[in-house]
């Protein structure tokens, strides 16, 4: 009987969709015998029905005339092989994915035949099995909406009291296999956006809202896993850390945004579950208290953890309600929260930050992490401010309550109240205290804390409460000039708080007083001194074009609508690189100088930047440096026939300057070569040229290096040699294409090269030192002269327009393999 399957026939006609449905109707059980051409005629049928739809409505006439779909059902029931329930699987998917006739999928999920294969007993454990299943469901689900919904759900008057599609779905929520988990909840989304209110009740009544909560609880073991591997990671960092951490905070962002997805739904009270659940399963055990480094809680979060979700919570999840809530338990301390204690810092440590309050509220609490904690609390502490700020489902009074209000925020709303004629309005949007109300804001908390007490249980009587916005206000703003003027946080964690005084600056001179303006003047004079002797140091060749770069940078970066760095950074660089003003300049490698060197760079950039926009002025594109100067007639560059470019390998220079030296770059290989050292401006060279046979007076340069960081020393012995330290013409944290090589060429800490250079006698020798310092000096002159408009605020103004920061590059110069 078989054979005839394989007869000639059009493949795609009415006449082989009758065969093959006459067939299978003879089969009476499915065995290995006949097994392969049930399953090609089940697959068969699909490509017949899809063509049909798409040319031909005559086949799902014949289709619903011979109850194709109830044969189906009863070749599912007479078989007892796998791969035919698989097959059946996909043939009914991609039936249902591909007709697009709306009254053949009104057909399909009628007569009860659909919820028959959703709830009909699969062997799971085929994982095959499963996931033709859950496709199967993830199709179905993509066909609804409020009147084929109706075709899979029971109801008993205007109730709905079963709907097999949502019920077996979520059965499969947490499954160890990412793919079944993903394609449950798009099954689930497509249900709640039907928009149906019966469906609607069904799914936000018990015991289908046990589904809410243990996804919460589901998440919060994610948010633990989390942890354990942040914390292992900061114990014990491979190769792998961070590509791991990364696929951790991925699956945590997934389930957030599929929080996020429920909530656009808009179903209320499937809302308010999703809040309760975060609310008390994450944010108030665990979260909150952990905002606080002296608590134990089941979890064991770390800061850094903590930080992270608490802002990704905010970020993702839109809930007006659930923001609110979050904000107003900022003013409650930790303890009102949890009972245990002990924690991940000792006594002396919460002492030393200033929490040591009991009663300290944990908004309180992070304000004083930006005053005395560390670079982690500080970013942490910045972070949650800066998603507070940005979350725009907090009332703007609560904003206001929490001192974080953006300015242009605060002067709208005053403006409106005066627009319409508010009597406190016009006063306040040209008082001194310009802040929202007072009795809008103090209502409003109030509300949410009498919430917090009635809802969840949480009772305290918060110290901060009745304080007024303005006092809250200066209080930030405070604690952000406090942190400016502090030599032991990195730079990145600075400008951090820089973008953050920048959505603040008020309007106001008694929020950023006369005081604040005196601290940030000594803070930026203490660090315009220390650059003043990085012009003196390794690389100050270099100096003037990292400012001008980093200038560019933390302009874009504090005018930017978001602040530098998110909550991510928390995780993936849990130890921001820092450097102190007291510090000497690192022995050793000048690399360990560069990165100094850049940090400070970038500390006195957003220190400027600060008194610029404090004061009222605008930030120039470019930071306001002299234009180079003319060179000395009778300077060492233009006598050795150099031109602008400077010093380059293979081309010819004049050996008037040059001393004859002796060096030898390998083993048992010496040359004999003459060396000078010139500079052009900001940039010095050391040369070593060989004389020219037929012009003794001039030579060919062999090799260039920077003059910047040579670090000249005579030979205690012998007192003919001269060493010399060489570094790299350039800094490879800053070169796009040596940056993903740097970290490895750290790992194996890099070193400088050496010279030594041997003089045919003391006094040559002492020349070329000499001429080396005195090259030296004309270099650290030049970049001091150039940068003086800088370091005087009070004639800082913008040189841009006519003198453009362009660096000098001398990259190009390099050391010839031939020697």
């Amino acid at each position: 009987m078989w054979s005839s399957f394989w007869r000639s026939r059009d493949r795609f006609s009415l006449e082989q969709l009758s065969y093959l449905t006459d067939q299978l109707t003879k089969i009476q059980v499915v065995t290995d015998d006949n097994k392969d051409f049930v399953i090609e005629a089940l697959r068969s049928i699909a490509e017949l029905m899809t063509y049909g739809d798409q040319h031909d409505s005559s086949y799902f006439e014949f289709f619903m005339e011979k109850q194709v779909m109830s044969e189906f059902v009863r070749i599912l029931k007479i078989s007892k092989i796998v791969s035919v329930p698989l097959q059946l699987l996909q043939t009914v998917s991609i039936l249902v994915q591909n007709l697009r006739n709306e009254h053949a999928i009104y057909y399909l999920f009628s007569n009860e035949h659909i919820n028959y294969l959703i709830t009909y007993s699969f062997d799971f454990q085929n994982e095959e099995l499963l996931s033709y299943y859950i496709s199967f469901l993830r199709a179905i689900s993509g066909k609804l909406n409020r009147n084929t919904v109706s075709l899979l759900v029971k109801m008993k008057g205007d109730k709905v009291v079963s709907f097999p599609l949502y019920v077996e779905a979520i059965r499969f929520a947490f499954n160890e296999e990412n793919m079944v988990r993903t394609a449950v909840r798009a099954v689930t989304l497509n249900v709640y956006h039907v928009g149906d209110d019966s469906v609607n009740r069904y799914i936000s009544s018990a015991p289908h809202t046990d589904y809410f909560s243990n996804l919460i609880s589901f998440f919060r073991k994610q948010s633990m896993d989390l942890n354990k591997l942040v914390s292992h990671t900061l114990i014990n960092p491979g190769p792998d850390s961070t590509s791991t951490i990364i696929v951790a905070i991925d699956e945590i962002e997934d389930n957030l945004y599929y929080f996020s997805d429920i909530v656009s739904a808009g179903i209320p009270d499937v809302s308010r579950l999703i809040t309760d659940s975060i609310l008390m399963v994450l944010i108030f055990p665990l979260l909150l208290p952990s905002l606080k480094i002296s608590i134990d809680n089941d979890m064991q979060s770390s800061f850094v953890t903590s930080i992270y979700l608490f802002c990704r919570i905010l970020r993702i999840i839109k809930i007006k309600d659930l923001a609110n809530t979050i904000a107003a338990a900022l003013f409650y301390p930790s303890e009102a929260f949890t009972k245990s204690s002990g924690g991940f810092h000792s006594d002396s440590a919460l002492m030393q930050n200033g929490c040591s309050n009991p009663n300290l509220s944990l908004r309180n609490v992070l304000l004083a992490y930006v005053v005395k904690g560390d670079d982690i609390q500080v970013l942490g502490s910045l972070t949650v401010l800066a998603t507070l700020l940005q979350t725009k489902e907090l009332d703007e009074s609560m904003l206001d309550e929490l001192g974080i209000l953006p300015q242009r925020k605060q002067h709208k709303k005053l403006l409106l109240q005066a627009l319409v004629g508010e009597s406190s309005g016009e006063e306040e949007l040209f008082s001194s205290r310009s802040s929202l109300t007072k009795d809008s804001t103090g209502s409003d908390i109030a509300v949410y804390h009498k919430k917090i007490k009635d809802q969840y249980g949480i009772s305290f009587q918060s110290s901060d409460v009745g304080i007024s916005p303005h006092a809250n206000r200066f209080q930030v703003i405070d604690a952000l000039v406090s942190l400016f003027c502090r030599s032991n946080i990195s730079a990145e964690t600075l400008w951090d708080g820089g973008w953050l005084l920048r959505q603040l600056l008020p309007y106001s001179e008694s929020e950023f007083n006369s005081h604040h303006h005196e601290v940030l003047k000594v803070s930026y004079k203490t660090c315009a001194s220390a650059l003043v002797e990085e012009a003196k140091g390794i690389w100050t060749d270099l100096l003037i074009s990292v400012l001008c770069d980093e200038w560019r940078k933390c302009k874009r970066a504090i005018e930017s609508s978001s602040p530098p760095k998110g909550p991510n950074s928390m995780l993936l660089q849990p130890q921001p690189h820092k450097f102190s003003l007291e510090d000497n300049t690192p022995k050793g490698s000048s690399f360990s100088a560069g990165e100094r060197m850049q940090e400070l760079v970038k500390v006195f950039v957003l220190l400027h930047q600060l008194q610029l926009f404090t004061l009222g002025r605008a930030l120039p594109e470019q930071p306001s440096i002299q234009p180079p100067s003319d060179l000395p007639a009778n300077c060492r560059a233009k006598t050795s026939g150099l031109d602008v470019s400077g010093p380059k390998a293979g081309t010819e220079i004049s050996l008037v300057n040059a001393v004859p030296c002796r060096i030898a770059f390998k083993s048992g290989k010496e040359h004999h070569l003459c060396f000078q050292a010139v500079s052009l401006g900001i940039s010095g060279w050391l040369v070593l040229a060989e004389e020219l046979p037929s012009q003794k007076s001039h030579g060919i340069i062999r090799v260039v290096a920077p003059l910047a960081g040579c670090n000249p020393r005579v030979d205690d012995t012998h007192s003919t040699w001269l060493h010399l330290q060489i570094r790299s013409s350039s800094l490879p944290f800053q070169d796009p294409a040596k940056s993903n090589d740097y970290g490895r060429m750290k790992a194996k800490s890099l070193v400088d090269g050496r010279w030594t250079l041997a003089f045919g006698d003391v006094k040559s020798c002492n020349s070329a030192l000499e001429m080396i310092l005195e090259e030296i000096n004309f270099v650290s002159d030049e970049v001091h002269r150039r940068l003086t408009p800088l370091l005087n605020l009070d004639t800082t103004k913008d040189l841009s327009s006519s003198h453009l920061c362009i660096p000098e590059d001398s990259s190009n110069r390099i050391l010839p393999k031939s020697l």
